[in-house]
C-alpha cells in the first residue's frame, strides 16, 4: 500500500466526513446564538432590597423637590445652626453673637448687613423674613426732644413688676423676644405645676433664651407662693408621675423602683439618691411633693 492510499476516501467516507463537519458547525452556531439564562436570585435578602426600592425612589424624588420653609424670625436671635442653614459663614455668625453678648440689637436689615458683612445676594434672600418688634417698625425716623414743664429731662417710666403667677398672655408678650407661642408655653407650664415658686423655673421652659429670661426676671417676680398641686410621691403610679413636668420616663420608673426597695421616699435627701434625678432642681421639686 502506497503512502497516497491514506489520503484516498471512498464516496461514502467523504459523505460521512462532510456530515460530521456540518454537525460540528451546527453545534458551534447553536452554542454561539443560544440564549443564556441565569438562575433568578430569589434569596430573602434580595427580596427585602426590592421591597425597599420604591421607598428609596420616593425619598430621592422628595429630596430633589424639597424646599426649605423659612418662617419670619428676629435676626437678633439667630443661632449657629439657623445661621448655617440660611447660608451665613462662621465669621458672619460670630460677629452677630459677639454683638448680642453686649445686650445690643440690630433694628433693620441695613444694620444687620453692616454688622455681619453678609453679601447683598444673601441679604436679599434673608431680609424678606426679618421680623422686628412693632416698636422698631413704628419708631420715628428722626428723634426730637419733648418739652416737659419744669423738668430738664424726661423721667423714665418706672417698670411695674408683675407677679408671674398672675401674668396674662398679654403681659408676657410685652417682653421683647416673647411671642404667642412662648407665652402659651409659659402659661401651660404654670397650669401643669399649679403655679411657679421661683423665677428660676423660667429656665425649664423650652425655647426661652438667656436674654429673654433676663428680661422676664426684670419685669416679673414670684409674689405670694401659690398653693401648688402636690404630687404624692409614694402613692402615684408611674403613669401619674409622668404628668409632672419634672418627671419624665425613665426617671418615673426609677422613682417607683427606689420607693419599692426602700420602703418609700421620706424627704428630699432620698430624692438625690434616685438614679437620674435632677439634683440641681431638687429644692424646687421638693416644694411640689407630698411624702
Amino acid at each position: 500500500m502506497s503512502k497516497n492510499d491514506f489520503f484516498k476516501f471512498t464516496a461514502t467516507q467523504r459523505a460521512g466526513i462532510f456530515l460530521l463537519l456540518l454537525i460540528i458547525v451546527g453545534i458551534q452556531i447553536a452554542y454561539y446564538f443560544r440564549e443564556v439564562k441565569f438562575e433568578e436570585d430569589k434569596s430573602l435578602e434580595k427580596q427585602e432590597w426590592l421591597s425597599l426600592q420604591s421607598q428609596i425612589d420616593t425619598a430621592k424624588v422628595e429630596k430633589a423637590n424639597y424646599k426649605q420653609t423659612i418662617y419670619p424670625f428676629n435676626p437678633n436671635f439667630i443661632t449657629d445652626f439657623k445661621g448655617y442653614k440660611l447660608g451665613m459663614s462662621t465669621a458672619e455668625i460670630d460677629r452677630l453673637l459677639e454683638f448680642r453678648k453686649k445686650n445690643l440689637y440690630v433694628n433693620s436689615a441695613e444694620e444687620f448687613q453692616a454688622l455681619t458683612n453678609v453679601s447683598d445676594s444673601l441679604l436679599a434672600t434673608m431680609a424678606p423674613y426679618f421680623k422686628f418688634p412693632d416698636w422698631v417698625k413704628n419708631k420715628k425716623q428722626s428723634k426730637s426732644f419733648e418739652n416737659y414743664p419744669n423738668q430738664a429731662y424726661a423721667k423714665k417710666e418706672k417698670i411695674q413688676i408683675i407677679d408671674i403667677n398672675l401674668a396674662s398672655q398679654e403681659d408676657l408678650i410685652k417682653v421683647y423676644g416673647i411671642g404667642q407661642g412662648l407665652s402659651e408655653r409659659i402659661l401651660k407650664q404654670k397650669d401643669m405645676l399649679g403655679g411657679f415658686i421661683s423665677m428660676e423655673q423660667m429656665n425649664d421652659v423650652w425655647g426661652l433664651s438667656p436674654e429673654v429670661i433676663e428680661k422676664l426676671n426684670a419685669q416679673f417676680k414670684v409674689g405670694v407662693i401659690p398653693n401648688v398641686k402636690k404630687v404624692k410621691i409614694n402613692d402615684a403610679s408611674a403613669k401619674e408621675l409622668q404628668l409632672f413636668p419634672y418627671f419624665r420616663y425613665p426617671l418615673n420608673k426609677e422613682i417607683v423602683t427606689y420607693r419599692s426597695m426602700n420602703n418609700g421616699i421620706k424627704n428630699a435627701d432620698d430624692l438625690i439618691k434616685i438614679k437620674g434625678f435632677p439634683i440641681d432642681k431638687v429644692k424646687i421639686i421638693d416644694k411640689y411633693l407630698e411624702y
